[in-house]
């Protein structure tokens, strides 16, 4: 019977001590103050327009640059809603570790396609449709719209046939520029051979295409790449090639 009183008044002093310890571990000092700032700027091969100095002045203009301050006072959703408003920034997420670090991720918008239409509108449309600023400091090349583009039809119709070619590499690299005629029938230039790719309208693009990938393999790479001044792809069974004047 004592033995078993002992063995209880042993294991509550060790739970107790437990307690003690664990809290005390995670006990964090009330004056710790925040002596990092980690910025980590995502998809930097797609984008690279926003850079951390440009980050850490937005903090600083709004006095919210966390450096120096009691990590009790800084607010981590503010950090996140402040570097949210920037135009060119999808998403910030901010965090505290527990040796006095504050970081913050932030992921940028991607722009997919850059238009430049016949009334000198000028802007990029990113991944997720919407508009960015033509000021955007893009890293890599994006396929330029040139025409008669109405932003409802680039925001929509375009966007889809963008995200299509930013997400397929033989097409990304093949596809230079995008004209829209007046009647919403597009023209296409490419980067390899000397030929204009008239594709119609958008509808059914992907098959479109898809043939057009076929012809250039078992076609042009057998007569070449500039024998021909105009490739048609507008009817869905067929390839309508015109030849250059002097292939004739």
């Amino acid at each position: 019977m004592v033995k078993r009183i002992l063995l209880s008044i042993v294991m509550l002093v060790l739970i107790a001590y437990l307690v003690v310890a664990v809290s005390a571990f995670n006990r964090k000092p009330a004056d710790q103050t925040c002596r990092d700032l980690e910025l980590v700027i995502k998809d930097t091969a797609y984008a690279g327009f926003i850079t951390k100095d440009e980050l850490k002045g937005i903090l600083q203009k709004k006095g919210i640059y966390p450096i120096g301050k009691k990590m009790e006072r800084i607010s981590t959703k503010s950090l996140e809603r402040e570097l949210g408003k920037h135009p060119l920034i999808d998403e910030a997420e901010c965090y505290k570790t527990p040796s006095g670090k504050i970081c913050v991720e932030v992921t940028q918008r991607i722009p997919i396609l850059r238009v430049m239409d016949a009334n000198g509108r000028n802007y990029y449309l990113d991944n997720k449709g919407t508009v960015m600023p033509p000021e955007a400091k893009c890293v890599a090349h994006q396929v330029i719209v040139t025409g008669n583009v109405e932003k409802s039809f680039a925001m929509k119709d375009l966007y889809k046939f963008g995200v299509f070619l930013h997400n397929n590499k033989f097409w990304d690299a093949q596809i230079e520029q995008i004209h829209v005629l007046p009647d919403r029938n597009i023209e296409l230039v490419p980067r390899v051979g000397d030929h204009l790719i008239y594709l119609g309208k958008l509808d059914n693009f992907e098959n479109k295409l898809a043939r057009l990938k076929e012809f250039y393999k078992k076609g042009l790479n057998q007569v070449g790449w500039n024998k021909y001044s105009r490739i048609n792809l507008e009817f869905s069974n067929q390839i309508i090639c015109t030849k250059r004047e002097n292939n004739k």
